[in-house]
């Protein structure tokens, strides 16, 4: 017993070294920080959204070890890329950290918005508690390089699942959906079930959210909206058309205003409990489960995207900080990222409410405890990997996305709120989709 306990204690010991050495390192690096690049100012254009108000939270911890200050503009996803695109196009010079999502990079690194990384991380000044090979490696690639150069530090990585009302599956005797057909089923026999219940809450604003709703189901059915080695459109393919008229279908079974919604109202419809199901990112769990935002907080459980005609797909998204090109701080604005987004604070990044990206956390006893829904989004990570499996990319890696998902999407948008049929729908942007796209 005796050898047992001069083993702990030696563990022990060994631990409390390991975390006097991290933390001295984050101090000593600060000191460093301090001395060079004290009494600087960053501006940072965020979106609304849990990772936000996460670094927000930690902001001033690094404003007192560094002596950077630190001001936010953070406002709705929607008018984000437009702000960031004016301060670039006009010189305005205004931000120098921008939330990017993974949507972004193909537009905004051909166009040097931002900034590459690479330089950075590998800077002998980056210290090792940065850990940027601790990121997964698909959030690396997926959502943070462009053509095999770092231009955004992965901060809210996502794929995208199903939430469920566990309380009203249990009173009617229903089971979470396995299929597609099983999700629209259960959302049609949800709608006016109770009074001011519907079947699910997606994104499905016109443009690009409705875009993206569409994408979530979209590669159940076949490629995608364009063929990612010739680049040919493909929306009046079988296989798009069909996801498309199954995605109007599946919003009918939303509440009457799903055409205007983002992300964020189709989450709050949800945790209001308006739906009886979710479709969207896992990086929206925490503000789910949080009692102070949601009115189902205890009563929600989660499964992996369903399975689709042509067999499993799934999301692989979600956002960075980058450096703005015409910053005029950028040493600065890199602190703020390494600092922000090392895995040295992951895990008190998480403890706030933010959105995992790094493998350390996802492998954390306590995290995983904390969140139930861990296990359930790595499975939901391994039906994204079925696209990288069919030589796919969820986000199209095309320096056009922007235009092809804002034309996707209003043609969308108009099927759904009956302008059009959904064949209609899809010929018209099948046309515009050829135009940009110099097909």
């Amino acid at each position: 017993m005796r050898r047992y306990g001069t083993i702990l204690m030696a563990l022990l010991l060994v631990l409390a070294v390991s975390c006097y050495v991290s933390a001295q390192s984050i101090e000593e690096w600060a000191s460093r920080i301090k001395a060079e690049l004290g009494g600087s100012e960053i501006t940072c254009a965020f979106a609304t959204h849990p990772s936000t108000e996460a670094f927000q939270a930690m902001t001033a911890e690094f404003e007192q070890l560094t002596g950077i200050k630190v001001n936010w503009d953070v406002m709705e996803e929607t008018y984000l890329k437009n702000k960031q695109l004016m301060d670039f196009a006009g010189g305005s010079q205004l931000y120098d950290v921008l939330m990017v999502d993974g949507f972004w990079i193909s537009e905004y690194a051909p166009k040097q918005v931002i900034v590459p990384l690479s330089k950075y991380i590998n800077s002998d000044a980056t210290p090792d508690w940065f850990d940027y090979e601790d990121i997964m490696p698909a959030y690396r690639n997926g959502i943070g390089a462009y053509e095999g150069e770092i231009y955004g530090i992965p901060t809210a990585g996502e794929t995208r699942f199903v939430g469920y009302r566990k309380d009203l599956f249990e009173k009617y005797g229903k089971t979470p959906p396995e299929t597609l057909d099983e999700l629209l089923e259960l959302a049609q026999f949800f709608t006016g079930r109770e009074p001011n219940l519907y079947g699910i809450a997606m994104r499905a604003q016109r443009g690009i959210h409705f875009a993206s709703g569409w994408l979530t189901i979209t590669y159940n059915f076949g490629d995608g909206f364009l063929d990612q080695k010739t680049w040919e459109p493909l929306i009046t393919s079988s296989g798009t058309v069909e996801s498309l008229k199954y995605f109007i279908e599946l919003m009918k079974c939303a509440p009457p205003d799903v055409a205007t919604y983002t992300h964020e109202e189709a989450v709050s419809a949800f945790m209001a409990g308006r739906t009886a199901m979710w479709f969207d990112a896992t990086a929206l769990v925490s503000w789910i489960l949080d009692p102070t935002k949601s009115q189902v907080y205890d009563k929600v459980g989660f499964v992996p995207p369903p399975s689709g005609p042509i067999g499993d797909a799934g999301v692989f998204a979600g956002w960075n900080m980058a450096i703005a090109s015409g910053s005029k701080n950028k040493d600065a604005a890199w602190a703020f990222i390494t600092y922000m987004t090392s895995r040295a604070k992951a895990k008190e990044y998480v403890l706030h409410g933010g959105v995992p990206t790094r493998t350390s956390v996802y492998q954390d006893p306590e995290l995983v405890a904390r969140d139930p829904s861990y296990p359930v989004q790595l499975a939901s990570f391994e039906r994204a990997n079925a696209l990288v499996e069919r030589g796919l990319a969820w986000i199209p890696p095309t320096p056009e996305l922007g235009k092809v998902l804002d034309r996707v999407g209003y043609w969308g948008n108009m099927a759904l709120i009956g302008e059009i049929t959904p064949e209609e729908a899809c010929r018209r942007a099948q046309i515009e989709l050829e135009d940009i796209i110099g097909q």
